[in-house]
Order: structure tokens, then sequence, then C-alpha cells
């Protein structure tokens, strides 16, 4: 790159990382995509004598052409839905911070585009101060750490290491909040307001809590605040937890088990938020809007209603401008 090139890019980045996908739904990229993620020990812990034999010798044998199957319920024209809608988001941000001090990156901590080249990118572009935004709101090892990982082996390799900033979760940020009840109002105002709300985030195992991981109680933090912002009781807000595998134990209560639960107990139109996603993917796409909705119907429900997360909404926009503005103090004053 040029010396005119790097003195004309803005030395300031901020790197937004969400999870990552699959590049098709097919059985040999979903095969790719689930090594790399399940390799990860912040997200599988069991000792590698024992994990890495039954991920390759099982798992990958049978679960890519299944999942590739679920995967192809929810793929677009336009390709992955976690990568489009964080791709629109990171463009939604990156408009609005164009006053040339900032630039917005995005990288996917399994797949792509990789974190290891983004960074790579970006300091041969001259970036020399980084901002690392993880799109998680409730922090977690298997999700956050992860993340950071990915961006801390990234530098070790590299001879010139940026002024580095990183944050770790917003759950409780009065503007995630507002954003987060103002979504349900006003899907409320267009569609009605059903009988029960709930809130589902992604599971992770219990012993992960156990060890310390902070997860579950900035879940229950977020739902407490979202209820006191809707003005709703607490029999009128229910909270889940989605995406267990496995026989062990996950954070409960479950999702899938909350849901026909809630049509047994005379429910007929429930209504699901999922604030731990940034942004519409796998999981609430097909887990929640396709396969909730079959759950709670065959219990007897009557209408199931996803609520859309956040996307590249003007709110939610203006909640990662505000927080990137906080933790970018002292850098951008008087220029990049």
């Amino acid at each position: 790159m040029s010396d005119s090139s790097r003195e004309s890019s803005p030395a300031t980045t901020v790197l937004l990382i969400n999870l990552g996908t699959p590049s098709a739904p097919t059985p040999s990229a979903v095969r790719r995509y689930l090594a790399q993620f399940l390799s990860d020990r912040r997200v599988i812990d069991y000792p590698r004598w024992l994990w890495i034999p039954l991920l390759y010798g099982v798992i990958l044998r049978l679960r890519p052409r299944r999942s590739a199957r679920v995967y192809g319920k929810i793929w677009t024209a336009q390709g992955s839905p976690l990568l489009v809608n964080s791709q629109a988001l990171a463009a939604k941000l990156a408009g609005e911070l164009s006053n040339g001090e900032i630039r917005v990156e995005l990288a996917m901590t399994y797949g792509e585009p990789d974190v290891r080249a983004t960074i790579r990118k970006l300091l041969a572009e001259g970036v020399c101060r980084l901002l690392v935004l993880p799109l998680y709101p409730q922090y977690s090892a298997t999700s956050t750490a992860a993340a950071l990982d990915a961006v801390f082996d990234a530098l070790r390799r590299e001879r010139r290491v940026p002024e580095l900033r990183t944050l770790a979760d917003y759950h409780a940020d009065p503007d995630y909040i507002a954003a987060l009840a103002a979504s349900v109002e006003k899907y409320w105002f267009t569609h009605g307001r059903g009988e029960r709300l709930l809130l589902s985030f992604h599971g992770i195992p219990e012993r992960y809590v156990n060890a310390g991981d902070p997860y579950r109680h900035q879940c229950l933090i977020t739902a407490r605040l979202l209820r006191e912002r809707l003005g709703v009781s607490e029999s009128d807000l229910a909270v889940g937890f989605q995406s267990r595998v496995g026989r062990e134990r996950w954070l409960a209560p479950y999702t899938d088990v909350v849901l026909p639960e809630l049509a047994s107990a005379g429910a007929r139109h429930v209504q699901v938020l999922c604030p731990g996603f940034a942004v519409d993917c796998l999981e609430t796409l097909e887990e929640i809007a396709i396969r909730g909705r079959e759950q709670f119907l065959a219990a007897g429900g009557e209408r199931l209603d996803y609520i859309p997360a956040l996307n590249d909404s003007p709110a939610h926009v203006r909640l990662l401008r505000g927080l990137i503005e906080r933790h970018t103090q002292g850098w951008t004053i008087g220029g990049a």
C-alpha cells in the first residue's frame, strides 16, 4: 500500500464480530464451518483426546447433512441471513460514522470474512487504533471471549500491533434496552399484543456458569430491565434458553419446553423475542419462527409470533454508535 493511501485511510477502526455461518447450505460447507466452530475450546471444553475423535468420527459424519437441510429453510437469494444482516448493520453504522475519523469493518469468529485476514488487511492499510465490538449483548466465554481470542491470535502473528480496545458486553445499556422495547412496542402496534411475551436467549452448559461465566446473570438483568421498560408484569413475561445439544444440563428453563407449557397452561397467543441475537439467523428464523411455532401449535396454542431481531434498525445503529463514541474517547478528538 502506498504512503498516500495510508495517509488517507482512517487510523481508527471498529471491528464488528459476529459468530459466523457456512458459506452455503450444503453438507460440505456446513462440515467445514462446524469443524472450525466445534473445535474451539471456548465452545466445547471437553478433553481433546475425548472430543476430537467424537467430533470427526461421529458428529461431522452425521450432522452436516441434517444441518444443511435446516439452513436451506432460511437461506436467501443474497446468502446466509446472519451474514447478510450483519453486513447491512455494518453498512448502516458506517454511514452514521461518515466523518472520516472511524471506519467500520465486519468479521466472523468462524467462517468468512475471517478475523485474521481482516486484521491483516487493516494493518496493511495503516490502521493503528482498533476497537473490537463483538455483537453479543450478554458476555459469555463461548461467544465474546471466543471472538476476542480470534483477534488476539491474529495480532500475535503480526510484527506491528495497533492500540487495542475491546468491548465485553452491553446487556444493561439504556440504549440497548430502549431499542428492544421500541422493537416490541412497534410490533404490538402493528400486529397486536399477545397474551405472553417469551424472551429466548441462546443457552450454554450450566457448568460453564458454575465455573464463573456471567452469561445467565446478564441475561436475567436484560430481561428484568426490558420488562420494567415495557411496564409488563412478571406473569406476562417468561424467559427461556434455546439451542441446547448433548445430554448434559444446559441453562434452564428450556425454550422448547416452555412453549408447550405455555400452550398447555391456556395461552393461545405467544410472542417471542430473542434479545441475545444482534441480527436474525438460523437460531431465530428456523429454531423459533418455524420450529418453535410448530411446537407451540402442536401443544394447543393458536398463534406464535416471532418479533425480529434489531438487525439494521435505526435504534440498533444508534446504540452501536453510542457505544463506539464512548469507547473511542481520546482516539478521535482532533481528527484520526
